[in-house]
């Protein structure tokens, strides 16, 4: 079988298992954000915490604790990776330097994992383990946090209420995420993805010379990587390391993994707010976006432009002989749509439109599905945009759900859109205007150019890869790169919990025959038509200076 069919073939199976996931997965993540009763050990950890677990909280109360818990598990990681060679199980690695380990507890806090590093050989098992993969567990439930304060936002009436944090926080972690991760890892395992406390083994290569080999808990941290869209990894190469990623079957499943909750939360927006239509019109646009985006990468990579690129069926420099251009791209194209980050091939290699594409869907927002949670919340942003733009197109007020979008909602949805393009675009011109960042090019012309904005678009869009050209372990990068991910992550936060309380404090309105209907197909094209124009233009300038001028050349 002919790589290009296997590729087509991992797809169908991708979108069936994906649509299988998506109805129980979606209702049970509703249940656990609804229900009223509290499992014994989460009302221990209330206790423990000091917590009322009954009690909701308003708006600014709920943006607090989220900003209380990700500063001090900032400042928690930071102290930890900055001791860990007076730690157990550190394996010798030397200390890093102060600004490597900012950007790293940023990071990984953000649900970026960013690494300006190699991770077998700068990080210990106890770090590994108790920092970075604990962290990978808990940005991924902030995210899904917040997104379940706005649909509260929709569903509540006449009320300052959003939700109570640590309730959600401890839910997701404990009736989600850990479970699953408890599943998958033990799959990995079985399927040869590493796992041990080894640290490094010596042993001779063929060429007569002699090579450290590192082990480590490496399966029990990968699932919670993709499960939760973090991204980062054990080792340097990432996925395309055979103790992360040991064969074909382990490979499609990283993709699922990194997916299936993302593309499972419409159904829980769905649920939530009593009708299910709403949810199918959201994972539609979604799912129209991933398949182009997929689809476009797999066939840029497959362009024979060249002797050498003939001979080999595709542009497989950067690729693991392992999976493939088609199974290279779809796990591309789905980690630069999610704010995952982890690659199984290194998109600086990509051709200039294909590569081009993964910054772009970054640049989306990460939307098509989208982070755990921040995917969801983006789009229902747009969704509100959309609405907003077909009232003024009829001229009546605007509204969604049953709740009314005015000055107020829209101030909020404008500032979420604008905040992210102003860190990348302002990030990218301050460091090609300093000559020692542009030294840290490998590249000169667009390609250096689109190292550059690669670099900032990841970093404030929380996705976390990198085209790998660039040099970023600098005082000047690391310090950038880490308010940059600290920015884009909390900024949209305040708006989105901002939005949902404004939308909460409203009386809903009844529908009318001057109503939008936002679960037809003319509300699908509506909100596509937005995602491109409002938010995929915004960087167009960028991209002509970048992949869209090397392709060309």
């Amino acid at each position: 079988m002919s790589s290009t069919a296997a590729g087509w073939l991992q797809a169908l199976a991708l979108v069936g298992a994906l649509a299988l996931c998506y109805r129980p997965l979606g209702d049970y993540i509703a249940k656990l954000l609804t229900t009223a009763k509290h499992l014994r050990v989460e009302r221990g950890l209330y206790r423990l915490v000091g917590v009322e677990g009954d009690a909701d909280q308003r708006w600014p109360v709920y943006l607090r604790s989220v900003l209380a818990f990700s500063a001090l598990s900032i400042l928690f990681l930071y102290g930890l990776i900055r001791l860990q060679t007076h730690l157990l199980l550190s394996l010798g690695v030397p200390e890093m330097e102060a600004h490597q380990a900012w950007n790293t507890a940023v990071s990984f806090t953000t649900n970026t994992n960013w690494q300006s590093y190699s991770g077998e050989s700068a990080m210990g098992h106890l770090v590994q383990m108790a920092g970075l993969a604990v962290q990978n567990f808990v940005s991924a439930a902030v995210g899904i946090a917040i997104v379940a304060a706005l649909i509260r936002g929709f569903t509540r009436n006449r009320t300052d209420r959003v939700g109570n944090f640590w309730v959600d926080l401890t839910r997701i972690v404990l009736r989600l995420l850990l479970p699953l991760s408890i599943v998958f890892a033990l799959v990995l395992v079985a399927n040869g993805v590493v796992q041990n406390f080894h640290g490094f083994h010596d042993l001779a290569t063929l060429g007569g010379g002699t090579q450290s080999i590192p082990g480590g808990p490496v399966a029990s941290q990968e699932v919670i990587k993709e499960l939760g869209t973090n991204g980062g990894g054990f080792f340097n190469a990432n996925s395309a390391h055979p103790f992360e990623n040991p064969n074909g079957f382990t490979n499609w499943l990283e993709i699922f993994l990194l997916l299936v909750i993302s593309f499972s939360l419409p159904r829980t927006f769905g649920r939530m707010v009593g009708d299910h239509r709403q949810g199918y019109a959201i994972v539609a646009v979604m799912a129209l976006f991933w398949v182009a985006s997929a689809a476009l990468i797999t066939f840029f990579e497959h362009q024979h432009a060249g002797t050498a690129l003939q001979a080999a069926g595709g542009a497989m420099e950067g690729k693991e002989q392992r999976f493939g251009v088609a199974a290279s791209s779809l796990f591309a194209a789905s980690t630069t749509l999610t704010s995952t980050g982890a690659v199984n091939s290194f998109h600086d290699s990509f051709t200039p439109f294909g590569g081009g594409l993964t910054v772009f869907n970054m640049m989306l927002g990460e939307i098509a599905p989208g982070g755990t949670g921040s995917g969801l919340y983006g789009m229902l942003v747009l969704a509100i945009v959309a609405v907003f733009v077909a009232g003024l197109m009829v001229g009546r007020t605007p509204e969604y759900l049953g709740k009314k979008l005015g000055g107020r909602e829209m101030k909020f949805a404008s500032l979420y859109i604008l905040t992210t393009p102003a860190i990348v675009l302002v990030g990218t011109g301050v460091a090609m205007a300093l000559p020692g960042e542009r030294a840290g090019m490998l590249n000169s012309g667009p390609h250096g150019f689109s190292e550059v904005l690669y670099a900032l678009t990841s970093a404030a869009n929380n996705n976390g890869s990198a085209f790998a050209g660039i040099t970023v372990n600098t005082p000047w990068y690391d310090t950038a790169l880490g308010l940059a991910m600290a920015f884009g992550r909390f900024l949209p936060m305040v708006f989105v919990l901002a939005l949902a309380g404004s939308l909460a404090r409203q009386q809903p309105v009844p529908a009318s025959a001057g109503t939008l209907p936002t679960h037809k197909p003319l509300f699908v094209g509506l909100l596509s038509g937005v995602v491109l124009i409002v938010v995929g233009l915004t960087y167009f300038p960028a991209l002509a200076l970048g992949p869209i001028a090397e392709g060309l050349h």
